[in-house]
């Protein structure tokens, strides 16, 4: 009686990926080599991904759905503050990071141009900043007054600087079970939460320079 065929889901794909590019350091350069090498058919991956940049792309999706995932199961999250939020939110993110380190790390390395302007990091990108959005608005629906109300669009684009930055620091963090970087993330958003709660956006003209010269003494 012949062996039933395994499904290939999405998931099993983005395994082999990753696996294929740690094993030969290096990105399958077309679909059927990838396929040949996994025993899969092209027909299978192509339900899922549309090419080897799709997939690329989609690891990083799934790294954010992911992570809110995790912070959904949680049932005081939607008790939390704005703040608590944004808290619990880069800590999940950066342990489904972690969990991944070795194939993080072999993107960041392998980047000829500032990681940030990676193609593939554009969902991510897109994620993060409607995640912060959606705080925002939370936020500004509990305000009456305009001048407390802040502004989505800026805080959303220093949410996707700061993961820039954060991914950066943790990328050289050598403390056990990555304990700088869990301050690095406290520090950090509490210091943006209290700029933003104490200054008009108006006057923040280059949130990305004072991101970028925070330390974390």
């Amino acid at each position: 009686m012949a062996t039933k065929a395994k499904k290939v889901t999405k998931e099993t794909i983005i395994t082999m990926f990753m696996d294929y590019v740690l094993e030969n350091e290096q990105v399958p350069k077309t679909v059927y080599k990838f396929c040949k090498v996994n025993a899969i058919e092209e027909s299978d991956f192509y339900l899922h991904f549309g090419s080897i940049d799709a997939i690329k792309k989609g690891i990083w999706d799934t790294f954010y759905t992911n992570t809110v995932s995790v912070i959904e199961k949680n049932k005081e999250y939607q008790e939390f503050t704005n703040r608590d939020k944004m808290l619990t939110f880069f800590y999940t993110f950066f342990e489904v990071l972690t969990l991944n380190r070795s194939y993080v790390l072999f993107i960041m390395d392998s980047s000829s141009g500032p990681f940030k302007n990676l193609e593939q990091l554009k969902g991510l990108r897109k994620n993060i900043k409607e995640f912060s959005k959606g705080l925002i608005a939370d936020g500004n629906a509990n305000k009456s007054s305009k001048i407390t109300k802040h502004n989505p669009q800026l805080f959303s684009e220093g949410a996707w600087l700061q993961t820039m930055f954060l991914m950066n620091f943790w990328k050289s963090d050598d403390s056990a079970a990555f304990e700088k970087t869990d301050v690095a993330i406290e520090k950090s958003i509490n210091t943006i939460f209290d700029v933003f709660d104490n200054t008009p956006l108006e006057n923040i003209l280059d949130f990305g320079k004072f991101l970028y010269k925070e330390t974390f003494a």
